[in-house]
């Protein structure tokens, strides 16, 4: 127990990372209807399936359409 008391301070921030990092990818996968590759499901599911900071980064680099 007192170990992962003591891992808080770096676990705190790193999860508030990765709720930022999903939310703002959710945010535009909902807004933007033109992706590279798949579909608008498809990238919900593989940024919420891979939450991990995983999904989201696959996401901004293979699926978001440039501007």
């Amino acid at each position: 127990m007192n170990t992962i008391t003591e891992m808080l301070p770096f676990l705190i921030p790193l999860i508030i990372v990765e709720f930022v990092l999903l939310g703002y990818t959710l945010w535009h996968i909902l807004t933007h209807p033109d992706y590279k590759r798949g579909s608008r499901t498809l990238w919900l599911i593989i940024a919420i399936v891979g939450m991990n900071f995983v999904g989201p980064i696959l996401y901004f680099i293979l699926g978001k359409e440039d501007a």
